[in-house]
């Protein structure tokens, strides 16, 4: 039995993905586990920023912590709302400069549907990895996270900037020409930002360890259901899938300490 808690899943890319989940003092390879029984047990809450045993509001973080930290700023979901090139602080500038004025990719990614979105360019294809996209490329390499926003709110007035997890687990997915797409986007660009449009037509492809995808995903909340056990289908996205059509987002779940047990 492994007891830590949990944060968002590893990934490696090869073909299929692999996927590691990571505890302060050891790892689960999920892609070694398909096909067998494992038991999840919730334990208790503990903040990823203060580590304290505080209810989780958001994206891991206790509620003091999610309205206090750079980490968890509106521009991090927002990120036209970045302001760090303008040298004008949010929460904390050192850290807003050093995430926000780095390279920034716009891309195209397919995983329920075409949808637009931005990534730190180191974040390639870790982003898109933990999308579910099967399919995805770049749009655009801009110099900071604003110039990556204003992109992004130009774009999705002409494309989906959502997923639907569940269309993206039962993997009913359509291959597209990205490149073309990306081409009838183009026009919708902010002039400020088409130097830095990507000529490329290069599409990064990617498989994910996934034996059997659910018909009919219904998902696994471990605050009203604190114990489940179900036989590991396969990996997709931030998602584990099981037989029983019950799907489990860890990313969602990050914060929550468990314990998880595999039957031999």
């Amino acid at each position: 039995m492994l007891e830590g808690v949990l944060t968002k899943m590893q990934t490696e890319f090869t073909q299929p993905i692999n996927y590691y989940l990571v505890f302060k003092n050891n790892y689960i390879n999920f892609n070694q586990l398909l096909d067998k029984k494992i038991s999840i047990k919730f334990v208790k809450y503990e903040c990823l920023n203060c580590h304290l045993e505080k209810p989780i509001y958001r994206q891991g973080f206790c509620k003091s912590c999610f309205f206090d930290i750079p980490q968890a700023a509106d521009w991090i979901m927002k990120p036209e709302l970045s302001k760090a090139h303008l040298d004008e602080e949010d929460r904390d500038l050192d850290y807003e400069k050093k995430i926000q004025l780095q390279p920034h990719i716009v891309y195209l990614a397919n995983s329920s549907n075409i949808k637009v979105g931005v990534t730190r360019k180191s974040q390639v294809p870790t982003r898109w990895i933990d999308q579910g996209a099967h399919e995805a490329i770049e749009i655009v390499e801009v110099p900071n996270r604003y110039l990556a926003g204003i992109t992004e709110v130009a774009l999705k007035d002409h494309i989906s900037d959502k997923t639907n997890w569940r269309k993206m687990l039962k993997n009913d997915i359509i291959d597209e020409e990205l490149s073309d797409y990306r081409n009838r986007l183009k026009q919708y660009i902010p002039e400020e930002v088409l130097p830095y449009f990507i000529e490329s037509n290069k599409e990064t492809n990617i498989e994910f360890p996934v034996i059997e995808y659910p018909k009919k995903p219904k998902s696994l909340n471990l605050s009203k259901t604190p114990e489940y056990t179900g036989v590991l289908k396969g990996v997709k996205g931030q998602y584990l899938i099981f037989e029983d059509q019950t799907v489990f987002n860890v990313r969602a779940n990050e914060g929550l300490v468990v314990n998880i047990s595999i039957e031999k």
